[in-house]
């Protein structure tokens, strides 16, 4: 079956990046053919607006550090080309995708490939704030046409609020009744697309855990990184004050030295000409932080699986401005909700010192991923 993915645009996001890698290496290994839609990120002056907005409200209310510049203005063409530098190249080397479709409008062009089927996912496509276009993700350009079928793949709300107004329920329904399949990321979009939609939702695994560590590891080797020992892994999206204590206090504790697999600094922070200092490390270097680690503390839900992934002790730290709903879900489904702090007040050693029951988890990731390529298998048939 040839398959066309549609999920958020391929940027420097690393959890983003990886979870569209393999939800296309799962189905290849399936035995399709598939490809993901090229959409790209798509500038506009009201996301520019809202990210001034945030950028205020994190440096002064919640005092966040490394926000930079609340005012600056955005890359140039070649200051972003270097910037993804290493995320493009495993984007070209890694991940097939269609021609660039850089409008809704464009999206005619699919046609040519003769797609038999449309996979919706993963990430936080159906949550408006995320996926401007949202009604695409819906998949409304396929109008009333029967013969493909469309398939939502651990979708995620982002949240267990609703996000939409009135209209963009009633249309979004309409739309979601059409598809042949609808699995979601999180317990309460189980929920959601239950009492918004009347769609019986299927609960699956982030397709990053469809995966094994053997297959991580092969894009790890085809850089022959050499081994880092004794390092804590620390892939904090929004650093504070707290959020370093706590990294520091551990590393501290476990006579562990930090490694921080990131920018050294974001765009708007620059006070000088240094545009490599903005340069985000390769795909595989972020993945053997977390292979080589011996502890990991995150404030990220993708940087929470991949220690799961790979079997680390971790401390999750709840991150309330990009949703804690995932986090939850993901601890819930492995009995994990001991791994997640909110402050520095809630970090002991208790936490630090307790080993995680790996062949319980591991027990627990087979029987979910059993039942999320069952899903899949289904929805393909």
């Amino acid at each position: 079956m040839k398959i066309a993915i549609l999920t958020q645009p391929l940027n420097t996001n690393y959890g983003g990046l990886v979870q569209a890698f393999a939800l296309q290496r799962v189905l290849e290994k399936m035995g399709h053919e598939s490809v993901i839609i090229d959409i790209p990120v798509q500038r506009s002056l009201y996301r520019d607006f809202r990210a001034i907005l945030d950028r205020i409200k994190r440096k002064y209310l919640l005092h966040q550090k490394n926000i930079g510049r609340v005012l600056y203005f955005r890359p140039t063409k070649s200051e972003e080309r270097r910037i993804k530098f290493h995320t493009n190249r495993f984007i070209k080397e890694n991940i097939k995708t269609t021609e660039c479709i850089r409008t809704v409008k464009k999206i005619t062009k699919l046609k040519k490939y003769q797609f038999d089927a449309f996979v919706v996912g993963s990430d936080q496509v159906w949550r408006p704030i995320y996926s401007p276009g949202l009604l695409t993700y819906f998949l409304e350009f396929l109008g009333d046409k029967r013969n493909v079928r469309r398939i939502a793949y651990a979708v995620s709300f982002g949240t267990d609020v609703w996000e939409y107004d009135t209209e963009l329920t009633k249309k979004c329904k309409r739309l979601a009744q059409r598809y042949d399949a609808i699995s979601v990321r999180e317990d309460s979009g189980v929920k959601l697309c239950d009492e918004k939609f009347g769609i019986k939702a299927s609960h699956v695994l982030d397709p990053t855990m469809l995966l094994e560590q053997e297959d991580y590891a092969l894009l790890v080797n085809q850089e022959h990184y050499s081994k880092k020992n004794k390092t804590l892994m620390s892939y904090v999206l929004d650093r504070t004050i707290d959020k370093d204590s706590i990294t520091q206090t551990i590393a501290s504790h476990l006579n562990l030295s930090i490694n921080s697999v990131m920018p050294k600094e974001k765009y708007s922070a620059l006070t000088r000409q240094t545009i490599d200092d903005c340069v985000f490390p390769p795909v595989a270097e972020w993945l053997k932080g977390f292979m080589d680690a011996e502890f990991v503390v995150t404030d990220s839900f993708h940087g929470t699986i991949f220690s799961i992934i790979f079997n680390k002790p971790f401390v999750a730290i709840g991150n309330k401005e990009r949703g804690m709903t995932r986090f939850l879900s993901l601890l819930k489904m492995f009995d994990l909700e001991d791994r997640i702090i909110f402050s520095k007040k809630e970090l002991g050693e208790k936490i630090i010192n307790t080993s995680i029951d790996y062949n319980k988890i591991n027990k627990i990731k087979k029987e979910l991923q059993q039942a999320s390529f069952g899903f899949l298998k289904k929805a393909l048939e």
